[in-house]
């Protein structure tokens, strides 16, 4: 099977590091032969290359970039790939038609709720939820033609952290929060509710635009003493194995792969019912769900977990059963497999 991906985004994101996982996944298998197109300068280069993954960066500059376009049909040509696999819209837009002769087949992965102009030249859609490829054929996309293949997640683990290297007594209920410091993640509606939590302390990984907000708002509320900023971390599953409670608070959450991360790193996981958390937990069993917005329901369900010791482990044992079922590494690449083998005898 040969593959060509192209991934047009240069900065650290969610579909940035599936996609990276992804290709160095594929690289291990003797059944495939890959070739990367990445955006220049972008962070991915290197990691690619050290594998010894070919990859060729392109401007992937804007509308104007005829340039890229033309490169992009020019490595296709030269590769001759069976399968074509864009990442989001700017790659995707980018992909030229088939030429007579040519036999790929162009697949789009979707990590979001995206404007199908972009898509419409694809031959099949990827969604990486459920919910996700609903979307696409209530936009009208024929469903015959819309897939469901999920992330796996990099399931190595770390060593738990010291608690004192962040000024946090080691008897201290741990509550854990990764990702962009943003309004959609809700990291507010987590802070209010650390106030109705009195014992815990709380670690949130990330950066963003909110994060001056989010200090003041922590000063406020009177927990300042027990929050601790970190930053953007490389070490997230270092943080899983040093949390008791991994929380997910976010108001827009498409899939959750930090729910699939606490899971194969055994961290419980409390989460707010957005689309990817709501898709992937059963509440009270592999994880608890509250309602978004819902300050009071967040710190009862981190006060529950904190006085029932038997609950977390029961959710750890769910969730670690879930991620085995459906979303290692060897589960995923392999669904991916099949939809490659399946789509490319139908050409």
């Amino acid at each position: 099977m040969r593959i060509l991906q192209a991934m047009a985004g240069g900065r650290h994101g969610g579909a940035e590091s599936f996609f990276l996982r992804l290709a160095m996944s594929l690289n291990k298998r003797n059944d495939v032969e890959q070739h990367v197109l990445v955006k220049k300068r972008s962070v991915w280069t290197a990691p690619l290359r050290a594998e010894k993954i070919s990859t060729q960066e392109l401007a992937f500059g804007g509308l104007m970039d005829l340039g890229s376009k033309l490169r992009f049909g020019r490595e296709i040509r030269d590769f001759d790939p069976d399968v074509v696999l864009t990442w989001m819209n700017r790659a995707t837009a980018y992909c030229p038609r088939r030429k007579p002769g040519q036999r790929f087949v162009h697949v789009a992965r979707l990590g979001g709720y995206y404007d199908l102009k972009y898509y419409r030249h694809c031959d099949h859609l990827v969604g990486n939820t459920r919910a996700i490829v609903d979307y696409l054929v209530a936009e009208g996309w024929p469903a015959d033609r819309a897939h469901y293949l999920p992330n796996f997640v990099d399931a190595r683990p770390l060593p738990a952290l010291p608690r004192a290297d962040f000024d946090t007594p080691d008897d201290a209920p741990l509550l854990v929060a990764l990702g962009r410091l943003h309004e959609n993640k809700a990291l507010d509606i987590l802070i209010r509710s650390l106030a109705n939590v009195p014992d815990a302390y709380l670690w949130i990984a990330g950066e963003g635009p909110e994060r001056d907000n989010l200090a003041a708002l922590a000063r406020d509320c009177n927990v300042e003493n027990r929050l601790r900023f970190l930053g953007w971390r490389e070490d997230a599953a270092a943080l899983y194995a040093t949390a008791d409670i991994f929380v997910c608070p976010s108001r827009h959450e498409p899939l959750g792969n930090v729910v699939i991360e606490a899971w194969a790193q055994g961290c419980p996981v409390v989460a707010a019912d957005a689309s990817g958390p709501k898709a992937l937990i059963d509440d009270g069993d592999n994880g608890l769900l509250v309602a978004k917005e819902d300050v009071d329901g967040l710190s009862n369900a981190l006060n529950r977990l904190i006085a029932e010791p038997e609950t977390r482990q029961k959710l750890i044992e769910r969730g670690r059963e879930t991620w085995q079922a459906e979303f290692t590494e060897q589960a995923v690449v392999q669904h991916y497999m099949d939809f490659f083998a399946t789509v490319t005898e139908q050409v």
